[in-house]
């Protein structure tokens, strides 16, 4: 059996960042831990952008992992929501930098086909399918789920549902059955 490898996937937010942690020794996966670092709305936005950075170095320092996935950051309809977006995004990224962690980024078209298996498939498809995938006892906070469907989706390169152990599954409706 090959090492474990502990992946941290980030789902950046400026609002709510989703961090979700696991292990991967060949093709299982393990649970490790998730949350949601949250910042405070009254606050400067580069106080903000600190908690964000302040948080992961955090989780980085208490759980050690050695890859690091984050959501790319899609246009939306709002340049300004974009922009701020993109900024949340920079600090998680710098987090793990500064820590001398590699970073993989997937776009969520990307980590929702490797998760579900449809890159259409909206939240709560996701976190139904990283609560099975992961044996998790409930569901994970949507921000969570989506940072762990990202660590599953670097888990197995990126190659959606055939990078997975789905023997005995089918999949029907975007879920594994």
């Amino acid at each position: 059996m090959s090492e474990a490898v502990r992946i941290l996937g980030i789902d950046p937010g400026l609002r709510v960042t989703g961090f979700g942690l696991l292990t991967r020794a060949g093709n299982q996966l393990g649970y490790v831990g998730s949350g949601c670092i949250r910042t405070d709305e009254a606050e400067s936005l580069p106080e903000r952008l600190r908690s964000i950075l302040d948080g992961l170095r955090e989780v980085i320092a208490t759980h050690q992992p050695t890859q690091v996935a984050v959501e790319k950051v899609f246009v939306n309809v709002n340049p300004q929501s974009t922009l701020l977006l993109g900024q949340a995004r920079g600090a998680a990224i710098c987090a793990a930098v500064l820590c001398r962690l590699p970073v993989a980024e997937y776009t969520a078209l990307q980590v929702k086909q490797a998760v579900v298996g449809n890159g259409h498939a909206d939240k709560q498809q996701v976190q139904h399918m990283v609560r099975r995938l992961l044996a998790l006892p409930g569901e994970p906070s949507a921000d969570a789920a989506d940072a762990l469907a990202c660590a599953i989706c670097h888990a197995h390169g990126g190659q959606g549902l055939g990078g997975l152990a789905t023997a005995g599954y089918r999949v029907r409706n975007g879920r594994l059955v």
